[in-house]
């Protein structure tokens, strides 16, 4: 029997292609550990699949990463897009890719165990995950760049943030936080109703694939259980390592700390996020300090980028419009 959400993905790919992106993979470390990405169809290394070249050695040998390649006057300024926990790249940003591909060189990466991307590493941090981007950005020849991280991927972004200010200029983290501590991984939790993050965010029945949908989504979708096991089937891969990333996640409350982040900063919420939730957004804007700007929307829970995408593609592109300013004098909407 057909797989319903496998045979959208040539749907969706034609999509994807038709706003100028094409797939490619880098390889990260020349020991394995590879990233695939969705990356503008001009910005492709030419005939190569995968990237390989003296990074990769100067990576080996712990010498300091290469710096972004300097932007051309003809460059548009670059996106990146950071998904979350529950699906791939392109799935998780299906509705922002065209209306951001029109004026920004956008870039779709899978995190590791996410899509195509893996390593052979056993370090299942964020930290982790946010080297591997940011050394496959640098190969990809990405310069200063906005990061968009969502949920799990907000995490990974705050850490690349944090250990690279100048590849990541920008910033924007909707239904995240910046550390999962001990204290909001309990209280999240406790309010959700689970045992544990694993029961939530790695359904292994369609029961508890609808429990995810129904807490992350201010409206009530209705789907056909048939599609909720094709989901299942196509999404929750590599389980084993997943469940160690989440593990990795949870740091404990006397080993956090707030980083003082240069960029400029923009929370875009679900005002009715039950994952994280608006007064964490609140907490974390004060901690963050005034680069850092909150912008809620209503109507939308933890997947606002999906439940309303007019809206937030909106505020996001305003964002953008008014920190690439000063580089690109006549930003388009």
């Amino acid at each position: 029997m057909v797989n319903l959400v496998e045979a959208q993905k040539p749907l969706l790919h034609f999509l994807v292609r038709r706003a100028g992106l094409r797939q490619h993979t880098v390889d990260v470390d020349g020991a394995g550990t590879v990233i695939t990405f969705w990356v503008p169809k001009d910005k492709v290394p030419k005939d190569k699949p995968t990237v390989r070249d003296a990074a990769a050695e100067a990576t080996a040998d712990k010498k300091p990463p290469l710096p972004p390649a300097p932007a051309k006057k003809n460059d548009r300024p670059a996106v990146v897009l950071v998904h979350g926990f529950a699906a791939e790249g392109i799935v998780t940003w299906q509705f922002q890719v065209g209306a951001l591909a029109k004026h920004y060189d956008v870039y779709v990466p899978d995190l590791l165990y996410f899509g195509g991307s893996t390593s052979p590493s056993t370090d299942r941090s964020p930290g982790f995950q946010a080297e591997c981007l940011a050394a496959a950005l640098r190969k990809l020849g990405v310069g200063p760049c906005a990061v968009v991280g969502f949920s799990y991927g907000g995490m990974v972004s705050f850490k690349m943030a944090e250990a690279h200010p100048d590849l990541v200029r920008w910033l924007v983290v909707s239904g995240s936080v910046l550390a999962m501590t001990d204290s909001i991984s309990e209280a999240s939790l406790e309010r959700i109703g689970v045992a544990s993050s694993a029961e939530l965010l790695l359904p292994e029945s369609v029961k508890g694939l609808k429990a995810l949908l129904s807490i992350a989504t201010h409206r009530k979708l209705w789907f056909p259980d048939r599609l909720h096991r094709d989901y299942l089937e196509v999404m929750f891969t590599n389980r084993k390592e997943r469940a160690e990333l989440l593990e990795g996640l949870v740091v404990s409350n006397k080993d956090a700390t707030v980083p003082v982040l240069p960029q400029k900063i923009l929370l875009l919420w679900g005002e009715n996020d039950n994952i994280f939730n608006i007064e964490l957004a609140k907490t974390m804007k004060e901690q963050l300090g005034e680069k850092t700007v909150l912008q809620s929307i209503s109507k939308a829970g933890h997947l606002v980028h999906l439940e309303r995408p007019c809206v937030y593609n909106q505020r996001l592109k305003e964002f953008l419009a008014s920190v690439t300013a000063t580089e690109n004098p006549n930003p388009k909407q």
